[in-house]
């Protein structure tokens, strides 16, 4: 736990293990925390209501930003319901949406900006991911200057989960106090299945390895919470 909480901070917030996550430790460095959720016309629209849900939950202010038309100029399998979930040989899945987290967090920044905030948190990781380009490293750091060029504001984009695998974001929540909960009220599956999802999607299968991982590794000495 941060003795010394400072400033503020908006956290791109989704609802889901990752986000959540990262809530909950922006809430533990930061006075004050906002979050902000897109509505990009996401197959999995249930977690709209769990992100405001948990936002409630733990006080935090909710805002929800209308990007609808993303999902019109980007076919993909997270927009459309029709497509099924898939990925070729040496090809990015059909659920990446282009543009995303560009957008995600620009509109992100200009709400950090209107509130004064100088910390935007983002759940993005390098170490487990589906080969995003815009969840890399190189690109946080890259937006990171180009927003601050911007607005001439100082922006700092925190991203506490980059180098985690799964097993270790699981185990970061547990540090935090945070594992029932994350287990629990987070929406993870594509398919719109709240807590452990529906077990066959790539995003529950990633989240249920990474959770056994953990278990195995830390569960036995109790440092589940």
């Amino acid at each position: 736990m941060y003795q010394t909480k400072q400033g503020k901070a908006v956290v791109v917030f989704s609802g889901g293990q990752d986000s959540t996550t990262c809530l909950f430790w922006a809430l533990q460095r930061y006075e004050e925390v906002e979050a902000v959720t897109f509505n990009y016309g996401q197959r999995h629209a249930l977690e709209l209501e769990c992100a405001a849900q948990i936002a409630e939950e733990l006080g935090v202010r909710h805002h929800v930003l209308d990007m609808s038309l993303l999902g019109q100029l980007t076919p993909n399998a997270l927009t459309r319901p029709d497509m099924e979930i898939e990925q070729k040989d040496g090809e990015l899945p059909n659920t990446f949406v282009d543009g995303r987290n560009l957008l995600f967090l620009s509109f992100a920044a200009v709400l950090a900006k209107g509130i004064g905030a100088h910390s935007i948190v983002t759940g993005v990781c390098e170490t487990d991911f589906s080969g995003y380009p815009d969840c890399r490293d190189v690109f946080i750091k890259s937006l990171n200057v180009t927003l601050n060029l911007s607005m001439d504001y100082p922006f700092v984009i925190e991203t506490p989960l980059m180098w985690l695998d799964k097993a270790q974001t699981w185990e970061l929540a547990a540090e935090l106090g945070a594992f029932g909960f994350v287990r629990e009220k987070t929406l993870t599956c594509y398919n719109g299945v709240i807590a452990d999802g529906c077990g066959e999607c790539p995003a529950c299968k990633l989240r249920r390895q990474g959770l056994e991982r953990y278990l195995a590794g830390a569960g036995s000495q109790g440092e589940q919470r």
